[in-house]
């Protein structure tokens, strides 16, 4: 028998290779077949989207799991199979706000496809109960695309917004997680407002000064847990879209939300985007205020203080980029060029001859800065030989590493 499994598995394989290289009908993909794609576990995709009230339930929130949806198509997957939860869900309420041609604000009931219900305390609970009862854990993707609400006395316990005004907090969140099996695992990609603060889900319950969760957990948010995100617009024109959503998942599928075809992301050449390439290809490509960061980014940050991240920022970047990974050498390379900087100084010494102008480049600026502490703070946790900081932080890149292949 399992020989025959053996012969089954490279059988699959060959095929598999001869679907990818002899075009059919005469038609050119870059993507495998669904029936290539189905021989590999897929994960669970859990989309949550949308505002809390009409008021600010943005249609862009609604093109954005539109976007996911054609997203999971173009990498071969059955859009049908992600479970979706929107705003109101399918309860006939006009509740997505939109401009029209005439610049009129406009409402109208979300539009779709296979969307299973209204973005409620109870769905939520439900959807990971049934995943914990799986009798083979499994890997979950969890997207969220909507309004976060940040907590003055805590930053590290922001929340984001379910339907009528109710807030879902972090810890509240990661209770959730807690409940399933310690082999499972979950990917965040989180675009509110205050998303950093989700970070902190790696923790037992959310709490920072708990041990890190014994399931495996990493994640990708538009900014950090103190300032708020782009994206939300009631505007239709997709094409003018600039948030870390149409960034994220155009590097990780290779098109963009129009469907025109974008430069891979594919840093380290193995034939597949990461989480973290993706990411990467977020921190260049998308043209606003915010400052993405990651789970294992968020760690660091918060193992230094501001008198070594400044010592960090006096360094030649020549010299910090020496221990940098493929998607951190494509992030540092893109925005010293953007901005004409000199590696062989510090960053500090190059900006003291550069005017930034405008709160774009300031972000961009401010994102060169974080990566550079990254890739230092990185190489001084595995220098220190503290193991249990060097097993999370491995546990964390292993993690940010995945792909949905």
């Amino acid at each position: 028998m399992q020989y025959i499994s053996q012969m089954r598995r490279l059988l699959v394989s060959v095929i598999c290779g001869l679907l990818i290289s002899v075009p059919l009908s005469g038609k050119v993909s870059g993507q495998k077949s669904q029936v290539c794609q189905s021989t590999k576990s897929s994960p669970n995709f859990l989309v949550v989207g949308g505002g809390g009230a009409p008021s600010f339930n943005e249609i862009a929130l609604e093109k954005n799991v539109l976007y996911f949806q054609r997203t999971l198509q173009f990498m071969g997957y059955d859009p049908k199979i992600a479970s979706i939860f929107f705003a109101n869900g399918n309860d006939g309420q006009a509740s997505v706000r939109y401009i029209d041609l005439l610049r009129r604000q406009r409402f109208k009931k979300p539009n779709i496809p296979n969307l299973k219900g209204a973005i409620t305390l109870n769905n939520l609970q439900r959807y990971f109960q049934e995943i914990a009862q799986q009798k083979v854990p499994q890997r979950s993707f969890f997207y969220f695309t909507g309004h976060g609400g940040r907590n003055e006395s805590d930053l590290n316990n922001n929340s984001f917004y379910l339907w009528n005004k109710q807030q879902l907090s972090v810890r509240d969140f990661s209770q959730m997680l807690d409940k399933m099996p310690p082999k499972t695992s979950v990917v965040a990609m989180m675009a509110q407002c205050f998303s950093g603060s989700f970070a902190n889900f790696i923790y037992e319950g959310g709490n920072p000064q708990r041990p890190v969760a014994l399931q495996t957990r990493c994640g990708f948010f538009a900014t950090i847990k103190s300032l708020p995100s782009v994206g939300c617009t009631p505007e239709v024109n997709e094409a003018d879209y600039r948030d870390y959503s149409s960034s994220f998942f155009a590097g990780l599928s290779g098109r963009d939300r129009t469907g025109k075809t974008v430069s891979s992301a594919d840093y380290n050449k193995d034939e597949r985007v990461a989480y973290a390439e993706a990411h990467a290809f977020a921190k260049v490509d998308e043209q606003s205020i915010d400052l993405p960061i990651s789970t294992s980014e968020a760690w660091l940050q918060n193992k230094f203080s501001a008198q070594q991240k400044k010592a960090i920022l006096n360094q030649p970047i020549s010299k910090i980029l020496q221990t940098a990974r493929p998607e951190q050498l494509y992030v540092v390379d893109s925005l010293t060029q953007k901005f004409k900087l000199d590696k062989q100084k510090s960053v500090l010494e190059n900006l003291n001859r550069k005017k930034i102008k405008t709160d774009e480049q300031q972000a961009y600026i401010r994102r060169l800065q974080m990566e550079l502490i990254n890739i230092a703070t990185e190489k001084q946790i595995r220098a220190s030989g503290n193991q249990n900081d060097i097993a999370i932080i491995e546990r964390l890149v292993k993690c940010e590493s995945g792909s949905w292949k």
